[in-house]
């Protein structure tokens, strides 16, 4: 699969449930995700892990692990952007040229129960700030940045960045 200079659409759907309380959304797709066919596979991503941490769980490994652990911790999954261009062929998030972001004010009109929207990247932040200014929903004002997952962001070990999403996301 080709993934440089070429138009990608999201290779996923939301994974959504109709007791969702938080939508988690992050950038795009990495190269491994859209490999393993579903969101955070990179195996050195921390996703799973921090999840795990932080809900006292065990982490899941497979698809239908992944989400079952969603749909019992009332957890929704998405991304930000829908359509881009990626300028390298890695899964950096400024190598993306964004072309259409994912339609969370859709989803979030669907699923009334999301009561907290969380981003995993400043990308995703700047993306929902830029495309959805006049938004009718002040949950997205209210946008919780939580650490990123990625190995990239080794600023924080993950034992402080699964402390801070708890923090972030009032599970202490």
């Amino acid at each position: 699969m080709k993934l440089e200079n070429e138009k990608l659409t999201h290779p996923f759907e939301p994974v959504v449930f109709e007791d969702s309380k938080l939508l988690i959304l992050g950038t795009f797709p990495s190269i491994k995700s859209f490999e393993n066919e579903f969101y955070y596979s990179h195996p050195r991503n921390q996703f799973w892990e921090i999840l795990s941490i932080v809900f006292k769980d065990k982490k899941p490994e497979t698809i239908e692990e992944k989400i079952k652990f969603l749909k019992k911790h009332k957890i929704a999954l998405w991304d930000a952007v829908c359509e881009c261009k990626r300028k390298k062929g890695n899964s950096r998030d400024d190598n993306l040229e964004i072309l259409k972001p994912c339609d969370i004010e859709s989803l979030l009109k669907r699923y009334p129960n999301i009561k907290k929207v969380a981003v995993t990247s400043r990308t995703a932040e700047k993306v929902i700030k830029k495309y959805l200014t006049n938004s009718q929903f002040s949950i997205l004002n209210s946008l919780l940045y939580l650490p990123s997952p990625s190995p990239l962001n080794a600023r924080m070990k993950i034992k402080e960045k699964a402390e801070t999403w708890k923090k972030l996301l009032e599970l202490t």
